[in-house]
């Protein structure tokens, strides 16, 4: 499967001109920036982004802090037709990766796409068969981590039925598509909190978590520890207070198993007074009948 790439420009001829000029990749295309921004907030396969600085819409230099801070990680290159380098710096101090101006020069071009590429750590995948379908859904699922990813988004992606892909996975992984991708999550959560300083709040939301909350229940149900406590025990921070563990019974002291013993031979004594009246009282009756 080829490297995914989305190109955003308004001009219908030119982004017609780029895909021959590359077609050695895959695009998907935008003709503005709210349409970008849309594809990349929604679970994708996104490896690199080519964005005009000029859109109907927004500037590209907005749409471009809007694209970090959805996808902090996605590489993005700016057009301009320019010829400015001013436009070329301030893209760059909006973390653009690199830029490209136009006229475009194809191997040039050609030659920062590939470095931007690699550099990405992004790889082809063989998505043949039934473990190469397998590999693409584990792939959408850890370059999405951050979003919401549903069993029917994946199997869409490979062409299978949601039921189908749903077997088919727990078979070839040994565990449920939910449980991976639950598991990827909270994977990228502990890489957090070892390796930033970042407050739980923070990562909860780097984690797309609408709240903390839920990311904190969810953490624990995972790993037996809050996150902060998680932390603590890594040395990161001052540890957390106790837990508190759970109350066991009572157990019985000495002296409340003398009492209960007392309180048996107690009972046995009153038994036998009882018998030992019910005695006498028997014996004086024979001795009145024998007087008469």
């Amino acid at each position: 499967m080829p490297y995914n790439i989305l190109l955003v420009d308004d001009d219908n001829e030119f982004r017609e001109e780029f895909r021959e000029l590359f077609d050695d990749y895959h695009f998907v295309e935008a003709q503005n920036g709210r349409e970008a921004l849309d594809i990349v907030a929604k679970p994708n396969e996104i490896d690199l982004v080519i964005l005009d600085v000029k859109l109907p819409d927004m500037r590209g230099t907005r749409v471009l802090q809007e694209m970090k801070r959805i996808a902090p990680s996605l590489p993005v290159i700016i057009l301009t037709g320019y010829s400015s380098k001013d436009v070329a710096i301030e893209a760059l101090k909006g973390n653009a990766d690199d830029y490209i101006e136009k006229p475009i020069d194809d191997k040039k071009a050609g030659e920062i796409i590939r470095l931007l590429l690699e550099r990405s750590g992004a790889r082809p995948l063989d998505t043949e068969g039934a473990a190469g379908k397998i590999a693409r859904v584990k792939s959408f699922v850890e370059r999405n981590y951050h979003k919401k990813v549903s069993l029917e988004e994946a199997a869409a992606l490979v062409c299978l039925s949601p039921k189908y892909l749903s077997r088919l996975f727990q078979e070839r992984t040994g565990q449920g598509f939910n449980e991976y991708r639950l598991k990827r999550k909270i994977e990228h959560a502990i890489e957090l909190l070892r390796g930033t300083e970042a407050t739980v709040n923070h990562i909860a939301w780097q984690l797309g978590y609408r709240n903390a909350e839920s990311f904190i229940r969810i953490f624990k149900k995972m790993t037996g520890h809050t996150p902060s406590d998680f932390r603590g025990k890594q040395g990161k921070e001052a540890p957390p207070k106790a837990l508190k563990t759970p109350k066991s019974p009572k157990r019985k002291t000495p002296a409340s198993r003398g009492r209960v013993r007392r309180k048996g031979n107690a009972g046995t004594a009153n038994t036998h007074d009882r018998r030992r009246s019910g005695a006498l009282r028997g014996a004086r009756g024979d001795a009145r009948r024998g007087r008469l």
